[in-house]
């Protein structure tokens, strides 16, 4: 079990990981496309302060939307509110944003209906967004780092979860094991073409295969 676990550190958690430099690698990309990023007001769905503290950009305000508590010790550049991206209330929606934010969030928000919605409300926030998820087609699925994971039926991913040792969060609960499954449904380069079609769609690669799709928009 250690050694699985140092598995995933090595892929995903450490500092020197393959995710932490995805990550680090995304961020450039962000700042690049969005050199004036320091003046402006950036809303981000689904994001935390953990995140936007760690990340070596710094946008003038970020305002962070989320269904979770956040922390009450932030710094004044950050903003943060408990709600649902795809129900925002009023006092949100009237804001005045440069930019809005969203890192793997929409495979998340549940349904065509609510992605729908999800990317309507990020194209009335602001002209500018930069909506990334993970792909669909890419051989090992990122939330659960099982191969193939996505294309198996729900019962067999329900039970791998209980078992499989590199779920960041495992679960025995066979219930609590099904919802978490459900709750991840993961697009297509389509589908994101679909749901922002006024945005250009880049590529994040790993050993030359689609990882992750970027719909970006700068004005």
């Amino acid at each position: 079990m250690s050694r699985l676990n140092a598995l995933r550190n090595r892929f995903v958690d450490a500092p020197d990981s393959l995710g932490a430099k995805a990550r680090a690698r995304r961020w450039s990309w962000f700042a690049e496309c969005f050199p004036d990023l320091d003046r402006m007001n950036v809303i981000d769905l689904g994001g935390t302060a953990g995140a936007w503290l760690r990340a070596p950009v710094k946008p003038a305000h970020v305002h962070i939307v989320n269904l979770e508590k956040p922390p009450s010790d932030l710094p004044s550049w950050l903003r943060a509110d408990v709600a649902d991206a795809c129900d925002l209330p009023a006092s949100i929606r009237s804001g005045a944003y440069d930019l809005v934010f969203s890192n793997a969030v929409i495979e998340h928000v549940g349904g065509h209906q609510r992605r729908q919605i999800f990317a309507d409300t990020v194209n009335a926030l602001a002209e500018r967004h930069w909506v990334q998820t993970p792909y669909r087609y890419f051989p090992v699925e990122p939330h659960f780092l099982f191969p193939g994971f996505q294309f198996l039926p729900l019962t067999a991913r329900t039970e791998i979860l209980r078992r499989w040792p590199l779920i960041h969060t495992p679960t025995s609960d066979r219930e609590a094991a099904r919802r978490i499954v459900m709750d991840v449904e993961l697009l297509s380069v389509t589908e994101m073409r679909h749901y922002f079609p006024g945005s250009r769609i880049r590529f994040e690669r790993l050993a030359g295969l689609v990882k992750s799709v970027i719909a970006y928009k700068r004005a």
